[in-house]
């Protein structure tokens, strides 16, 4: 794996010429020729990358998984993700887009340093890129243009401000079309909420919960081959929970038919549920059914 530290280290690694911008770089994905003779390469960087790649007919890998791109598609990469791409492309292809690499330094001092943060897609996996219609893709084409045309400006003292606004209007409309695909997603919303519950169905049916305790959300995103905010945000639009309140719920719904069995003590539940503490278990249904397990458990009788 590279561990590259610089954007300077980057255009040297992509067989670019130095960036004009120590902080910020825009390059014309067509120009990367990366100077590294196998056919896989692993890189970690501490900048944000923001890719537009049209053609990119090899493989892009997150973690253990590699999936195939050969139409119009972005990618959101923050400070610290490995990620992996086929170095050499098949003979003949030549891929082409927008690669916007940016420090956080570079954002030092502006309310973009804070509210990146914001912008979950940053988190997503490979699988999950954004896709974008004709129309889409013309929008970041021109945000893209307009950050080549200042980059490549004199700098003055408009420079900075100027790149900044046009990188937000562009993470803003990343986020609007995200939604849009959340909503024409293949995978129907009705699918993934029956995946989710039968994936709550097996962990505290079985002894899971009382061999590795509650459930998190990573170990649900994980069995659904989804990032955790990818999960939490589609969820999220199309039942009005996230992924961490999808949890609650059914531990809550599960924890009830317990508590009608009047052989089980309020522990006892609370161990087989995955708490390690029967209070932690009293203070989450207390929250969110407004009365105590020993309560619910009265009214019932």
């Amino acid at each position: 794996m590279h561990l590259i530290m610089s954007i300077s280290e980057y255009h040297k690694l992509a067989g670019l010429p130095s960036p004009e911008h120590p902080l910020i770089s825009l390059v014309n994905y067509s120009d990367v020729n990366y100077q590294y003779d196998r056919d896989e390469i692993s890189l970690r960087s501490p900048y944000y990358t923001i890719a537009l790649k049209h053609g990119v007919q090899g493989k892009m890998r997150y973690g253990h998984q590699a999936y195939d791109f050969d139409d119009g598609l972005m990618s959101f990469v923050a400070p610290g993700q490995v990620i992996s791409v086929k170095a050499h492309y098949e003979e003949g292809s030549k891929p082409y887009g927008w690669l916007l690499l940016f420090h956080p330094d570079f954002l030092l001092k502006s309310a973009l340093a804070d509210t990146i943060k914001q912008y979950e897609f940053f988190s997503y996996r490979v699988n999950e890129a954004l896709h974008l219609s004709e129309k889409e893709e013309s929008a970041m084409i021109q945000l893209m243009k307009n950050i080549e045309a200042e980059y490549h400006h004199p700098i003055d003292a408009f420079s900075q401000n100027i790149i900044l606004a046009q990188i937000e209007v562009l993470l803003n409309y990343a986020e609007r079309f995200y939604q849009r695909q959340f909503i024409t997603r293949k995978v129907s919303h009705h699918s993934l909420l029956s995946q989710v519950k039968k994936w709550l169905q097996d962990y505290f049916e079985s002894d899971t919960a009382h061999r590795k305790g509650l459930p998190s959300v990573h170990d649900l995103a994980e069995s659904l081959n989804m990032s955790p905010s990818y999960l939490s945000q589609f969820l999220k639009l199309h039942s009005g929970q996230n992924a961490q309140q999808h949890i609650q719920s059914y531990l809550i719904d599960k924890s009830k038919e317990k508590l009608a069995q009047p052989e089980l003590s309020i522990s006892e539940i609370a161990y087989d549920l995955g708490f390690e503490h029967s209070q932690s278990f009293s203070r989450l249904f207390k929250r969110m059914v407004e009365i105590s397990p020993k309560e619910f458990r009265e009214h019932l009788n």
